[in-house]
């Protein structure tokens, strides 16, 4: 009986290791997976792009912020004395385009007045010239008026260029006048950068290293802290090379991370990278020596988490398992 209870023991040992190894190796088949797998998000540098010091800090470290939140205030009256100059300029380059345009408008009116002395000119040179070839007028009052005619003549020319002249400084018409462009262009600037006084939220997400105080002066693209966007998450996960030939993006995926060990999330492959992790290091390694040891390399692929949930909050750089069905 002790040797027929050792043969089913060992019998059964031997069925379970079969049905375990075969359920294994039929896992093997339909998955593919690694635990060298990290959580990642897009993180924002928030930073300033006007300078200033800084009077009001709205948020504080670890605070989650939606879109347009007001983040930090930096000192605006600088921002508004410059935009009531600004202002003020425009109103100045509008009055000196009104001035131009009168002085346009006098210009043609001396060109007209210029042109019918002119007219007059010409009209007693040829009455006198008639009036000289019958011998009631002198051949001196002929070059008299004929002079008058000729002094009219240069003041109409005169009048022509005081009028291309006025019209040259006057320039365009109303609002298409470059002058008043180039101070509406001025007051827009004025006008964004006392917006940029007021830095919001260009995501929602969650503020990290924030250190900034009120008081503190910065500068423009000068990163401050950051912001982890909630928007979208995603794993790298980096699997062994032997297993890329069997992963391709659009494949379903199974993340379970170790912060919970209970909640699966489900997620998709977005992305396999163009290198192994070795080959975008700082110091790749040199592999032309005599030492070279084969080792098989580990190449990141991006999987995309489908199913985020508010009751498990994502940390970027924590740790995961991924597992993605090939087949």
């Amino acid at each position: 009986m002790r040797r027929i209870v050792r043969w089913a023991i060992g019998i059964a040992i031997v069925l379970a290791l079969l049905v375990f190894g075969l359920r294994y190796w039929r896992h093997s088949q339909l998955y593919a997976g690694t635990d060298d797998a990290y959580v990642n998000a897009d993180v924002v540098q928030v930073a300033a792009q006007v300078s200033g010091p800084v009077v009001q800090v709205a948020v504080v470290n670890q605070q989650h912020v939606m879109p347009g939140q007001l983040l930090f205030q930096i000192d605006p009256r600088p921002f508004e004395i410059a935009l009531a100059q600004a202002q003020a300029n425009l109103d100045l380059a509008r009055q000196n385009v009104g001035e131009g345009a009168a002085a346009v408008v006098a210009a043609r009116a001396q060109l007209a007045e210029r042109q019918a002395q002119l007219a007059n000119a010409l009209s007693n040179l040829r009455r006198t010239r008639g009036l000289t070839s019958s011998g009631f007028l002198s051949q001196q009052t002929v070059e008299s008026t004929q002079m008058s005619a000729q002094t009219a003549q240069a003041a109409v020319k005169a009048a022509q260029a005081n009028l291309v002249q006025a019209q040259n400084a006057a320039g365009a018409a109303g609002e298409d006048n470059a002058t008043i462009r180039a101070a509406e262009a001025r007051v827009a600037q004025a006008k964004l950068d006392l917006s940029y006084a007021r830095v919001t939220a260009p995501t929602s997400g969650t503020v990290a290293n924030l250190t900034l105080r009120p008081g503190t002066s910065v500068q423009p693209g000068q990163p401050l802290f950051s912001i982890v966007s909630d928007r979208e998450y995603w794993v790298d996960a980096n699997f062994k090379e032997t297993d890329l030939a069997r992963i391709h993006p659009g494949q379903s995926a199974t993340v379970r991370l170790d912060m919970y060990p209970g909640h699966p999330f489900k997620a998709v492959v977005e992305s396999l990278s163009g290198g192994a992790g070795t080959a975008f290091s700082l110091l790749p390694p040199e592999n032309a020596t005599g030492n070279w040891v084969k080792v098989t390399q580990r190449v990141p692929v991006r999987v995309r988490i489908v199913s985020p949930d508010p009751r498990y909050p994502l940390r970027i750089g924590t740790t995961a398992a991924v597992e993605v069905r090939v087949s």
